[in-house]
């Protein structure tokens, strides 16, 4: 029985011997959990295949979703006789919804697996909801798609979340029709770290040319073994998600000083990008700020009069009069929250052009005008509103934060465009400091051999910006490659690089655009530098091979590696309460941690499902009586029992 056991229990390995006795803490028993299934379930966090008819695990996603979910008996399914069906849906993101709370922890990134059939044809989908902390309203990000023709289809990916986000769950929805769905094998595993702490650091490769940055967002920061790959290879971070209008933006804040007669002066919020700028705090990384004025993820309420999205467009002179304050505001919360973080940059204005070089339509970005039409052009007739961004970002921006202009297939008929309104933004003093080319290429253009843009036409385009007198970036750098062609991405990813480097006079920085492949927003087709397992790829040895570069001083604060039991345990004691609280270090990919106490000449466990580093004894203990405590750890679902034993502290009551 996948199903009940290896979600409500955990196998300890902790205690030499499990006798019971008195002991002045909680003490209990842990049994190992078991399978009627004959699958193994290995190392799992969480896994079923429903043979044991249990399915109470998922739920709807709210009142409004009409799904019936039940176990039922399926002759084709991928694994013994027993699937979850998912019927009577009503809209496309019904579906079934597993709550991590208790399941899974915070901090540890995760392997998800997972078979689905659709009805007939149609895509479906694995799927996060999650809060941000600091904010109520919750964000939704598809993690990874397949194509069912009433047949069953694998899907895997990985996710993360930090202990900061709030209601987080997994759900599995469609793209298409609200068909019935059926669902067997789904398992959630601790994904395996195979960081090569011996692989050259990229920052200091090309320290001597550029930074060498990444982007991420707030999940996919949160595992420790993602912090500990950017700490070692990059030395600029961009916040994927988190500083873009729509998690910027204070609404209720905006509708408050609105209801007061004031709604010029939009209000606004870090607390989404909190854990990504004290990340960057805590280690001196350097930041992108991305990006202030953009037609896509911005809130349609922001261009209506008293923010209501169903109100009249708001004129011209309001919108640049919002636009100023909503810069001002942006940059007087970095001044005063995270004066001490280095944003050596900001992409103040991104997207403004069409493939053409054209102005984008008016209107506002929906699947009816393929997410295309700007609300800034709805209001100001053409591209009009981007000069005056750039004047009020260089009369607010934090001192030697450069400004920037941002854009997509840069390197094709719209870069005339691009230097045009450069020329014309600096056409009477200095407020751009150069331009963004975000270089989301195509190693194999999607299946044939050739890569798009070529070599030689990406070359063009930096010679042309060059020219400009004014400072490149690479800021979204990936390179997507079909069939696992890692051979063409290897020499197309070296290619570039070579590009960037007899370039590197006229670009301060360049940035890939996410960390590993199975988190990136192309990861079907494999884009960025490493695996999801954090292995260096084909592409990463590409681009340090061959180069001298000088090693920079040893990470001042090292994430330990391959340790698997926590060190530095200390005790606190309250005199008051006659308890203790021990503490301990974090042990990087553990999901859980134990504790055990010897008595009478036996390890004995009190508890193996502590979910932080911290644990705290009952009250009342009795004074002057002295324990040795272990603390071990749960990495990759094994429990290392030595090493704690060995170094198990002694306590005495006070």
């Amino acid at each position: 029985m996948k199903g009940n056991l290896l979600k409500r229990l955990s196998a300890c390995a902790l205690c030499i011997t499990m006798a019971c006795s008195a002991v002045p803490f909680t003490a209990y028993s842990v049994s190992a959990a078991t399978s009627s299934s004959s699958s193994a379930s290995g190392n799992a966090a969480f896994s079923t295949d429903f043979e044991d008819g249990d399915c109470s695990m998922f739920s709807k996603r709210g009142d409004s979703d009409t799904s019936v979910i039940k176990v039922i008996e399926d002759s084709k399914a991928p694994s013994g006789k027993k699937v979850m069906a998912v019927t009577g849906r009503d809209q496309s993101w019904n579906g079934p919804s597993l709550g991590v709370k208790g399941v899974l922890q915070p901090g540890v990134k995760y392997d998800i697996s997972v078979k689905v059939k659709a009805q007939w044809y149609n895509t479906v989908c694995i799927s996060l909801q999650h809060t941000p902390g600091g904010s109520d309203e919750p964000q939704y990000t598809n993690l990874v798609k397949g194509v069912s023709q009433g047949d069953y289809v694998e899907l895997n990916t990985s996710f993360s979340y930090g202990a900061e986000e709030k209601d987080v769950s997994i759900y599995v929805e469609t793209w298409g029709d609200a068909n019935d769905l059926y669902i067997d094998d789904f398992t959630i595993t601790p994904a395996a770290n195979n960081m090569d702490v011996n692989a050259p650091s990229l920052k200091n490769v090309y320290g001597d040319m550029f930074k060498f940055g990444t982007a991420c967002t707030v999940s996919e920061l949160a595992p420790d073994s993602t912090k500990a790959l950017i700490r070692k290879h990059f030395n600029s971070l961009t916040a994927g998600n988190e500083l873009k209008p729509e998690n910027v933006l204070d609404r209720e804040a905006c509708l408050a000083l609105a209801a007061k007669g004031d709604d010029e002066n939009p209000q606004v919020t870090l607390e989404t990008a909190k854990p990504i700028l004290e990340f960057a705090r805590k280690y001196n990384i350097p930041m992108r700020g991305h990006v202030l004025v953009w037609h896509s993820q911005t809130p349609m309420w922001f261009f209506k009069e008293n923010y209501d999205p169903d109100g009249d467009w708001v004129s011209k002179e309001k919108m640049l009069k919002r636009m100023e304050n909503y810069i001002k505001n942006v940059f007087t919360a970095v001044k005063k929250d995270y004066s001490d973080v280095n944003f050596y940059a900001w992409d103040v204005v991104n997207e403004c052009f069409d493939d053409y070089g054209s102005p984008r339509k008016a209107g506002f970005p929906s699947e009816s005008n393929n997410y295309e039409a700007s609300p800034w052009v709805k209001i100001f007739g053409d591209n009009s509103f981007i000069k005056p961004a750039f004047v009020y970002a260089k009369k607010y921006a934090p001192s030697g934060c450069k400004l920037y202009y941002n854009d997509y297939n840069e390197y094709m008929q719209k870069s005339d465009a691009i230097v045009k309104l450069c020329q014309n933004i600096n056409s009477d003093g200095h407020y751009i400091d150069g331009i963004g080319m975000q270089s989301h290429l195509n190693v194999t253009n999607n299946g044939s051999s050739d890569p798009f843009p070529s070599v030689s036409m990406y070359r063009q385009a930096l010679e042309k910006y060059s020219k400009t007198g004014l400072d490149i970036q690479i800021t979204e750098l990936d390179c997507t490659v079909n069939d696992k062609r890692f051979d063409l991405q290897a020499k197309y990813y070296s290619d570039i690089l070579d590009a960037l480097v007899d370039y590197k006079d006229y670009i301060s920085a360049v940035v890939v655009w996410g960390t590993t492949d199975d988190i990136s927003w192309r990861a079907d087709r494999d884009p960025l530098l490493f695996n999801q397992d954090y292995s260096v790829k084909p592409c990463f040895e590409s681009i340090v091979d061959g180069i001298e570069y000088t090693d920079t001083d040893p990470d001042p604060d090292p994430q330990p590696q391959n340790n698997d039991y926590p060190t530095n345990v200390k005790a606190n004691y309250s005199t008051k309460y006659h308890q203790v609280q021990f503490v301990w270090d974090k042990v990087q990919g553990a999901d859980k941690y134990g504790i055990a106490v010897y008595l009478a000449g036996k390890w004995r466990v009190q508890t193996s499902n502590v979910t932080t580093n911290s644990y705290v004894t009952p009250k009342n203990l009795t004074p002057g009586m002295t324990y040795k405590v272990a603390v071990a750890a749960r990495v990759n679902g094994k429990w290392n029992t030595t090493d704690p034993i060995k170094n198990a502290i002694t306590v005495t009551i006070k």
